[in-house]
C-alpha cells in the first residue's frame, strides 16, 4: 500500500487555509476571531507558550460561525477537489492511505470524492473545533497508522514535510514533495 499526507502533497497548500478563506467568503461573521487565531499563531510559533494542537483548538473555533457546516464543506470540495496533483490522479491505487493532521470530517468527503477508503486524520468535532484525540502529526500518526494496519507493509510514503519522517521511515521507499517535484527522503 501507498501512503500520502494529504496538505501540500497531494492538494497544492494547506486545504485547511484554503477552506477558512472560503468560510470567511460566505460567512463574514468569521472574520470576529482573526485577533484571537492570530495571537494563537504567535504564542505557537513565536513564543512557544502553547502546543500544536492548542493552537489549532483557537484557530478552528471559527467553526462554531458555521451554521451550515455539511453544506459549506459539500460546496468547497466540489470547487477544489479538481486541485489534486497529477502526479496523485496518475498513481492512484484502490489501497491508499491518506494520514494527514487535518480533521478527518474536513477530509472525508475529498477522500470520498478521489475513492480513498482509507483515511487517518485529526478527530476534531466540527461545531466547536475542539480535538477528541490527538493531533495527527509525527510520532501520532505512526501510532494511529499501526492501531488500524499493524502488519502493513508501506510500499511508498509521500510527504511535503521532514515532520513525517517517523512514517517515512515505515516505508519501503519515502518520497518528499515540493510542488510537484518528488525526490528521495533525506534518511
Amino acid at each position: 500500500m501507498n501512503v500520502y499526507d494529504f496538505d501540500d502533497t497531494i492538494f497544492p497548500g494547506d486545504s485547511s487555509i484554503a477552506f477558512y478563506r472560503f468560510c470567511l467568503r460566505r460567512h463574514k461573521k468569521i472574520a470576529r476571531r482573526l485577533p484571537k487565531q492570530a495571537i494563537a499563531l504567535l504564542k505557537h510559533y513565536v513564543f512557544h507558550t502553547i502546543t500544536k494542537t492548542k493552537m489549532k483548538e483557537i484557530f478552528y473555533e471559527y467553526f462554531r460561525d458555521i451554521p451550515d457546516m455539511e453544506t459549506t464543506l459539500l460546496d468547497f470540495w466540489q470547487q477544489n477537489i479538481g486541485k489534486i496533483k497529477p502526479f496523485y490522479l496518475a498513481q492512484k491505487r484502490g489501497d491508499d492511505v491518506i494520514i494527514s493532521a487535518s480533521p478527518e470530517f474536513f477530509l472525508q468527503p475529498a477522500c470520498d470524492a478521489l475513492g480513498i477508503t482509507h483515511l487517518i486524520a485529526s478527530s476534531i468535532d466540527c461545531k466547536t473545533g475542539h480535538h477528541t484525540g490527538e493531533n495527527c502529526h509525527g510520532e501520532e500518526k505512526v501510532k494511529r497508522f499501526r492501531s488500524l494496519f499493524p502488519d502493513a507493509t508501506v510500499d511508498a510514503f509521500y510527504s511535503d514535510s521532514l515532520s513525517d519522517t517517523p512514517m517515512a521511515r515505515l516505508a519501503e521507499k519515502a518520497y518528499l514533495i515540493s510542488g510537484e517535484t518528488l525526490t528521495d527522503w533525506p534518511l
